[in-house]
């Protein structure tokens, strides 16, 4: 049996008020696929992760820090968390966006 699921990622997940929300899509041994949504001034505090990310902005726009150093990216754009390297992310507006962390 084929786990097929098609679709827009945007209508997979809804922002609510004050929330961050998230769906996993695919968790395998070498990585995971997660949605997120997030309302205005949400966001997910400064942490780190042994693996690199990729993070795709789907609708809205989000300030990621890096390091200390602040990347504005919004809709159709996408950014490399490097692994190790302490991350935060903070909604500037309602956000919708892919996260891929590959394990290897």
């Amino acid at each position: 049996m084929s786990n097929v699921l098609k679709g827009k990622l945007t209508d997979l997940l809804d922002n609510q008020k004050n929330a961050v929300v998230s769906r996993e899509i695919i968790r395998k041994v070498t990585g995971t696929v997660t949605l997120f949504a997030f309302d205005t001034g949400q966001g997910l505090s400064e942490h780190s992760a042994p693996f690199d990310a990729l993070v795709q902005i789907l609708d809205g726009k989000m300030e990621i820090t890096i390091s200390g150093k602040s990347y504005p990216v919004k809709t159709n754009e996408f950014i490399i968390m490097p692994a190790n390297d302490p991350h935060a992310l903070t909604a500037l507006s309602p956000v919708k966006m892919l996260l891929t962390m590959i394990k290897s």
